[in-house]
């Protein structure tokens, strides 16, 4: 067997990379390069012969860095996206170096079980029954839809209809109840899983974006048949949850399946304080969840969570003659998640949870809601600065008032520069009609000082556009 030089090449990655990381408190946030000139530093004509290992990686890590945005900084509040935190980085380099296919337990015992373990601290962290079953899987998106496929195999179960040997054609059609300000990640799996969007039934909220109970009831009671509720934990502008107690208690009645979209607002429940906004979400039959969000480890990490491991089984295992079946009756991941190859996601999520701990997840929850309301009573101080939202979580939302009167010119000229600037990034929504700056605060390493500096800058925009404003209408 040919010895590979595996020094050089690792060797500059880690240099490259311990490089980066270091930087990062003192770089400015956004990208500093256009498409154009990463294209011609990165392009060029395909490669006929064989090159350095370590060149390529030295020649690459140098093209990159200008385009590349430090969403790991403690200043980058864009989007949910959370950083990835020491231990949870260097357990992701171990994963791509063990190169374990985690989709059998025979070809990645360790990886199989470090899923097992992993999985049942989630569950314990967020005070889920024993008994759910985990997948593991891409982020938030993939995670609604392996629950939606365990949710559309059991309520179609219940109407006597086999939808995995039959499909839908001349299936009980299936009703979907969800709230009205649903993250589109719902409406997206339901196209995956052929219910297609037509299915949704839009459910009143309330002005922070919760599903209201009575409207739900009211939907609810028309018709019978086979029905999905999809609730929601940590709106994705105002960060709100809807009253899941409730819900839950209305779906019951009506027989429906109960399925929770927590992408980020699920993790509340790790905080024994912030724990009664989510009161109820344990009742439900099914959840969704990013590890890449309030758990802080690198991307490629969902979690599908359910109470019903046959129906979860059911709808995402598979069999073929290749495929090992006597391993013992040990735990195959391919049963609980809708992929076979896959790279071994556990590795991260439990080195996360070993380094922080119960309390350290706990207070990282709680920090980061708190620096959210700092920014908010940061802003709000402006006369020009408006809060949409009731900061519940880690979510705000900020709307500028021009002189002019174009507040929504404004609002979006401000979100453009902030990221222009460089001190902190953020990005822009649309919230009721209205353009608003959608700030999330999520990131394990941010403290006062970036949200103080943060506010300072934006604060500093708002006053050079506004005075640009009225210079010109003068």
């Amino acid at each position: 067997m040919q010895t590979p030089d595996w020094a050089g090449p690792l060797t500059e990655a880690y240099q490259q990379a311990l490089a980066y990381l270091t930087s990062v408190p003192t770089r400015p946030v956004g990208s500093r390069a256009t498409p154009t000139e990463l294209r011609a530093a990165l392009g060029g004509p395909l490669p006929e012969g064989a090159g350095d290992p370590r060149t390529v990686i030295a020649e690459l890590a140098a093209a990159a860095q200008p385009g590349l945005v430090a969403s790991s900084s403690g200043r980058f509040h864009g989007f949910v996206i959370g950083g990835a935190t020491p231990a949870a980085l260097a357990a992701d380099w171990l994963t791509a170096t063990w190169d374990q296919n985690a989709g059998l337990y025979l070809p990645a015992p360790a990886a199989a079980v470090v899923e097992e373990v992993a999985g049942g601290w989630v569950a314990q962290l967020l005070g889920l029954p024993p008994h759910v079953s985990v997948g593991f899987v891409t982020g938030g998106q993939m995670a609604n839809f392996t629950g939606l496929a365990a949710a559309r195999h059991d309520v179609l179960r219940r109407a006597d209809w086999d939808v995995e040997k039959h499909g839908l054609i001349g299936a009980p059609p299936v009703r979907v109840l969800a709230g009205a300000e649903r993250h589109d990640t719902i409406d997206r799996a339901l196209r995956f899983l052929g219910l297609g969007t037509n299915a949704v039934s839009a459910v009143a909220v309330d002005e922070q974006g919760r599903m209201r109970p009575e409207a739900l009831q009211d939907a609810l009671h028309p018709t019978t048949g086979p029905t999905i509720v999809c609730a929601q934990a940590g709106n994705v502008n105002t960060g709100a949850v809807d009253p899941l107690a409730d819900v839950y208690g209305l779906a019951h009645e009506a027989d429906a399946w109960v399925h929770v979209d927590g992408a980020f607002g699920l993790w509340a429940a790790a905080s024994p304080r912030l724990r009664p906004l989510l009161t109820g979400f344990e009742l439900a039959d099914s959840w969704a969840t990013d590890a890449h969000k309030w758990l802080n480890v690198p991307y490629d990490s969902g979690i599908a969570l359910c109470a019903h491991p046959d129906a979860h089984r059911a709808a995402m295992g598979m069999r073929a003659g290749y495929l090992p079946q006597d391993n013992g009756g040990e735990r195959d991941a391919m049963d609980y998640n809708p992929e076979l190859s896959r790279r071994a996601r556990g590795f991260p999520i439990y080195a996360a949870i070993r380094a922080l701990g119960r309390d350290g997840i706990a207070d990282l929850v709680e920090r980061c809601c708190a620096l959210a309301r700092r920014f908010a009573e940061g802003l709000a101080a402006h006369e020009r600065i408006e809060i949409l939202n009731d900061v519940v979580l880690n979510q705000v939302l900020v709307r500028f008032h021009a002189p002019d009167g174009d507040h929504d010119g404004l609002t979006n000229q401000i979100v453009r520069r902030t990221q222009q600037e460089g001190t902190c990034w953020m990005s822009g929504t649309t919230w009721h009609g209205q353009a608003a700056m959608r700030i999330s605060v999520i990131n394990w390493s941010t403290d006062e000082a970036d949200i103080d500096t943060s506010v300072t800058a934006i604060i500093r925009t708002l006053e050079v556009e506004s005075a640009g404003r009225t210079s010109v209408r003068g």
